[in-house]
């Protein structure tokens, strides 16, 4: 919060400047998550229905996680599949050649043209057919290529979008496995640059049977839009540098909004700069789902035993385990222990249950807690107390009376104890 309201929220910002806080804010953010013990990978990411030109979710990679992410090892390029982009290739110099129909009896696939016509899926135009709010819409790929709902949504300025049904199909007029968007309505026609940029490419007819060669964008059919809407996948040549895309399952976060004036200008939300020029604000917003961050607080902090909760997010601090706790001398021992840690700001949980020693350390070990303090009166014979790291580590004996002070110096030694105010 402190970030945010200091540079983020600054109203006279210029463009170059503001783009700098917006960079400075996104490494900011990652910065919390990895503080919770949660390694995230920033990936570029749809904006969605809050809108802007930009934005950032904060991803942990999983395999559990509900997000397809596109990774590129090669120059570190990280998207959200929904937003990756690849790259199509450079496209062959050659001249349009002359439309030749031929006949292609009981061939409705891309694989099935190609294995008639001897040429590979890049030089085929597919067709594929949805509804985008109720509209249909007639979207054109390059073969070896696969549309992506949510930017052929975006394209179509669409909330929704989904594959129409055979019957939706054919009371359009076009006829699956042999269509092409030759003589279709182009206000129906969304095309991605690798069928338009691609020359002489086959597709259908328009009836059934029989295939189009040397098809070209521009001369025999055209486009309401052209727009990116092929949908990344595992091996796809990387937009940015040309590697493999890898592509790793990922739960989301946070996701931050660079939003521009998107809001401000509909809204007329203007201000006077220091010279008197009215200015409209550059806007930006941020969230943080925190079911989901504890979620994966726990994935990326647990063992065979149970969760390991890093220091800076845990619920309490130190879990003290009391042998016995019927004994007058642990019972005392245990609440001067409890005074002590509460005088330094450091929070404890007490098992003083009437249960065996091995399932209180069971129980200790499933909790979580960053440090286990375990008094007994075999301990208190000797005037000391056992410490142990639930992270790792040997086991520790300190004096009953210096306890809360080497407690308080473990748990500053321990990751992440840096963001836990309360135990520096």
């Amino acid at each position: 919060r402190e970030f945010i309201m200091k540079d983020a929220y600054s109203f006279d910002l210029d463009e170059e400047s503001f783009q700098a806080t917006y960079a400075a804010f996104a490494r900011a953010y990652a910065n919390v998550f990895r503080r919770c013990g949660v390694p995230v990978v920033p990936v570029q990411a749809d904006s969605g229905a809050i809108g802007g030109k930009q934005s950032e979710e904060f991803i942990f990679l999983s395999g559990i996680g509900e997000d397809a992410i596109a990774l590129c090892r090669a120059c570190g390029y990280a998207a959200n599949q929904e937003r990756a982009e690849i790259s199509r290739g450079e496209a062959p110099a050659e001249a349009p050649a002359e439309v030749a129909e031929e006949a292609t009896p009981g061939i409705a696939t891309i694989a099935a043209l190609c294995g008639h016509l001897g040429i590979p899926a890049t030089r085929t135009a597919k067709a594929a057919f949805f509804l985008a709010d109720g509209r249909p819409v007639f979207a054109v790929i390059r073969g070896d290529l696969e549309v992506n709902e949510l930017k052929l949504a975006n394209a179509a300025g669409a909330r929704e979008v989904r594959p129409m049904e055979p019957g939706e199909v054919a009371a359009q007029g076009w006829v699956a496995g042999s269509a092409s968007p030759v003589g279709v309505d182009p206000a129906l026609v969304i095309a991605d640059p690798s069928a338009v940029e691609w020359p002489n490419l086959a597709g259908g007819a328009n009836r059934d049977g029989f295939h189009l060669r040397n098809l070209n964008y521009g001369r025999d059919w055209t486009a309401s839009a052209v727009a990116d809407i092929a949908n990344a996948r595992e091996g796809d040549p990387c937009g940015a540098c040309g590697g493999p895309l890898e592509l790793r399952r990922g739960i989301e976060l946070g996701h931050i909004f660079r939003l521009g004036e998107v809001y401000a200008e509909p809204m007329d939300a203007g201000f006077l700069t220091e010279s008197g020029e009215r200015a409209l604000p550059i806007m930006g917003c941020f969230g943080i789902g925190l079911e989901r961050l504890m979620a994966a607080v726990v994935e990326a902090n647990h063992d065979e035993a149970g969760i390991a909760w890093p220091v800076s997010v845990a619920p309490w601090h130190v879990h003290i385990v009391a042998i016995q706790a019927g004994d007058e001398r642990v019972s005392a021992a245990l609440g001067e222990l409890e005074r002590q840690l509460g005088g330094l700001g450091i929070s404890s949980l007490a098992d003083d249950r009437d249960e065996r020693p091995g399932v209180k350390f069971n129980d200790a070990d499933l909790i979580g807690l960053p440090l286990r303090a375990t008094i007994g009166p075999r301990g208190l014979e000797n005037g000391v107390v056992e410490l142990k790291a639930r992270a790792g580590g040997e086991s520790a004996e300190a004096p009953l009376a210096e306890a809360a002070g080497r407690i308080a110096s473990m748990l500053a030694a321990l990751p992440g104890a840096g963001d836990a105010p309360s135990v520096v």
